[in-house]
């Protein structure tokens, strides 16, 4: 039997969103969780002389996956082995490739609800079953060690996403200290998904790494860094895990980009540059948030970290598929519908990505403040901007 997988709604959205503007309509995009800027400076300096003296090919930079552990080391106090990092074709396959090396089909991993449209996905393509933890303004939205003591029966691992997509919340130190305690006690695996961080607007998130060792951790290029489109990520292993990680990643994937890899490594010192981009990504946050109470949406998630917010729609629609396509046509404003990361609640949630420039932000809100108010009966005209 084929495995389902549910689509990715935001994608289809995107679709529509770029057929508007091959038709002329100005697009502002928020649904997805993608940098509007691009690369550093030096790391595209670093690429083009790359490309003028390497011909490149299959390749693993010992010199990257070096970097990546004295990341760890300054960053969290970590210990990681180079041994232990696998450079991959972005998160994604790092994620793919942690499960099918820790489970096999028909394992249980707990996740929660909300979270990123492909934990389910992936995890029902792989033939596992995702245990879902519906985690509401009471949990900020977030997995915690008590939910995870209270399921019946304990299940094979559990996916920790901290700041989370799509609510942007960050766990706090003594809770993820608290779920690393629980699942040693229970023998349940963690993955760590960690794609967001440097991606803060307060305290700095933690790695799992600093509690549970044995975790595995999957991050990516693709957010602080910027190089979304350079599809490089990486997976730190613990050492029982090494030789089925490497097996699956040189079958499935090979190496990911030679290229990509020369500059990643000077990425990794870019981060005036970067964190500049930070600063922007906070002003952006400021401006929404003063925003939404004047669209009429006063239950969000605490966006502490990513670029997003996840606001309640509930007032407004019982589908927000069909209304995040009614914004996008009359607005031309993309965003993400909550069905997405919630099959059960998100079809009354949508999601918003700050990710764009401050300007766009600034066009954004003065479309969507009249729009809204229209919907929520507070206002007689504007019920569209121009686009």
């Amino acid at each position: 039997m084929i495995a389902h997988v549910d689509p990715f709604h935001a994608i289809a959205i995107s679709r529509v969103a770029h057929d508007l503007a091959a038709e002329g309509h100005h697009i502002i995009h928020m649904e997805f969780g993608q940098p509007s800027t691009g690369a550093p400076a030096l790391a595209i300096a670093a690429a083009h002389r790359v490309l003028d003296t390497d011909p490149m090919g299959y390749w693993e930079s010992t010199a990257l996956k070096q970097r990546i552990c004295q990341h760890y080391d300054e960053s969290y106090g970590a210990t990681v082995d180079p041994e232990q990092v696998l450079l991959t074709c972005g998160a994604s396959p790092a994620f793919v490739l942690a499960l099918s090396s820790l489970f096999a089909p028909g394992a249980r991993v707990a996740l929660a609800r909300p979270g990123y449209v492909a934990y389910r996905n992936t995890l029902k393509a792989l033939y596992l079953e995702p245990v879902e933890i519906g985690c509401g303004p009471a949990e900020r939205y977030q997995i915690s060690a008590r939910a995870i003591a209270e399921l019946d029966s304990p299940p094979d691992g559990v996916i920790v996403a901290s700041p989370a997509n799509p609510t942007g919340t960050i766990i706090p130190h003594d809770e993820m200290a608290a779920i690393a305690d629980i699942c040693h006690q229970r023998g349940i695996r963690i993955i760590s998904d960690e794609i967001y961080h440097g991606l803060s607007f307060g305290d700095p998130a933690r790695s799992m790494l600093e509690y549970a060792p044995d975790a595995l951790i999957v991050n990516s290029f693709s957010k602080y860094y910027s190089m979304a489109g350079w599809r490089l990520g990486w997976l730190i292993v613990p050492p029982d895990c090494i030789a089925p990680a490497r097996a699956r990643m040189g079958n499935l994937f090979l190496t990911p980009p030679a290229l990509a890899q020369h500059a990643a490594l000077t990425a990794f010192d870019c981060h005036d540059e970067l964190d500049g981009h930070v600063q922007t990504y906070a002003r952006n946050r400021d401006l929404l948030l003063d925003a939404m109470p004047r669209m009429g949406l006063e239950r969000i998630a605490p966006p502490d970290g990513a670029f997003y917010i996840y606001a309640d729609i509930s007032h407004l629609t019982n589908d927000s598929l069909a209304f995040c396509a009614r914004l996008l046509r009359e607005t031309g404003v993309a965003t993400a519908p909550g069905l997405d990361f919630d099959p059960v609640d998100g079809n009354r949630f949508i999601r918003f990505s700050f990710a764009v420039s401050t300007p766009l932000i600034e066009q954004a809100i003065e479309r969507m403040i009249p729009w809204f108010r229209a919907c929520n009966g507070t206002e007689d005209d504007g019920a569209m901007a121009n686009n």
